[in-house]
């Protein structure tokens, strides 16, 4: 696919969401969405699960923390958090994080073709507040630990090779990871209200045991040109990593990061952002700004976790907002996807889709209590666009 330069306006519910922050380039006005509607329709009622969907689309709950995986006899994990789906020969599997600290770590589930839970079971253990992370192209987790001076951890979804540490990819309070395959890096994000965002180079792709780190480095703007610049010291210590560089450009609150198409989205929680590298012209622009909404409300709050789809759409996870997962269209309509009832005391985390598409994965990190011992993992299945 390949998205826009970036604007522009939508309308939603009688509100202007912004995109890009400039209303420049001769570019024209996305055609405005219907008050309430996006590529997929209104929200229905809640249904069982309190979940609010469009018409056609339907949800269910794979595991709940502290109780069994229906048809295993794993107990689920405590604060689901990241996550990402896997081909499997016989379906596929789903691999979820544990933001809790100490005793992190993450779990998988592992699906029939049909959709059947088949299995659940540990995939890494005795590490600290796995927050997100992100898949590989040779198909295992890079899960991140969200504390002062973390570490990544390359895992095995499949649970059968040990997970290992990754100590050259730095160490600082690491949130999400997103490979790509075509300049052979790893970009991640770091969660600090003046965080960076890095880029791991490997010495060899596809192994991660060393490489080298490095920062983007631009201006104060919100938009420009940018280049990396190597970090002299990734372990951190006793220099942070996003104080060693002169010029890194700083973010508030590093969160989801994903790659498709010589593109890098991410989001920063501290000020509700979704930005945009153009990894072909080497510049950055944003993509979503709640504070450039000219009226109304914003129809995106909370950003949080980030992922695509084949056909350009990116689904934006709320860490509070309204407890929703919106959608945004190639052609910069902004709408909820998806919300859950009942449970503003947490966050929507782990957004991921099966391998053909159909489905959607992603959890309700604290519940309906509010505690993190009262994680809800769902399923959505409908007709997502292709």
């Amino acid at each position: 696919m390949e998205r826009r330069t970036l604007l522009r306006a939508a309308v939603l519910g009688g509100s202007s969401a912004v995109f890009g922050g400039t209303l420049w380039r001769g570019a024209a006005y996305a055609a405005p969405a219907q008050p309430g509607t996006g590529p997929y329709g209104a929200l229905g009622a809640a249904d069982a699960n309190g979940v609010r969907l469009p018409s056609g689309f339907t949800s269910r709950v794979i595991a709940r923390s502290g109780q069994t995986v229906t048809g295993t006899s794993y107990t689920w994990h405590n604060a689901p958090d990241g996550g990402a789906c896997y081909a499997d020969d016989t379906g596929w599997i789903y691999v979820s994080n544990s933001e809790i600290n100490p005793s992190g770590g993450a779990s998988a589930v592992k699906f029939s073709s049909a959709g059947a839970i088949t299995g659940a079971y540990r995939v890494l253990s005795g590490t600290r507040q796995n927050c997100a992370g992100g898949k590989t192209p040779w198909n295992t987790w890079l899960s991140c630990e969200e504390v002062s001076l973390g570490y990544v951890y390359e895992t095995d979804p499949w649970g059968v090779n040990a997970a290992v540490r990754r100590d050259a990819m730095g160490r600082f309070k690491h949130e999400a990871a997103a490979a790509d395959p075509v300049r052979k890096v790893v970009y991640l994000t770091e969660d600090e209200t003046n965080g960076c965002l890095y880029r791991f180079v490997p010495t060899t792709w596809g192994n991660l045991s060393a490489g080298t780190l490095q920062v983007l480095v631009a201006g104060t703007a919100t938009s420009g040109s940018f280049n990396w610049a190597n970090v002299p010291d990734p372990d951190g210590s006793p220099t942070t990593t996003r104080t060693q560089v002169s010029g890194s450009k700083k973010f508030n609150g590093g969160e989801g990061c994903h790659y498709a198409d010589d593109t890098v989205w991410f989001t920063t929680k501290g000020d509700n952002r979704v930005w945009q590298l153009n990894l072909t012209t080497n510049t950055y622009e944003l993509a979503y700004d709640d504070s450039l909404v000219t009226s109304g409300t914003a129809p995106l709050t909370g950003v949080d976790n980030i992922t695509g789809t084949a056909s350009g759409d990116l689904f934006v996870a709320e860490d509070g907002g309204n407890m929703e997962i919106c959608v945004i269209t190639p052609n910069d309509v902004i709408a909820p996807f998806l919300r859950i009832d009942g449970q503003s005391g947490s966050e929507i985390t782990g957004p991921a889709f099966s391998p053909d598409g159909t489905r959607l994965y992603f959890s309700s990190q604290r519940g309906t209590s509010g505690s993190s011992s009262a994680g809800i993992t769902y399923e959505v299945r409908g007709p997502f666009r292709s």
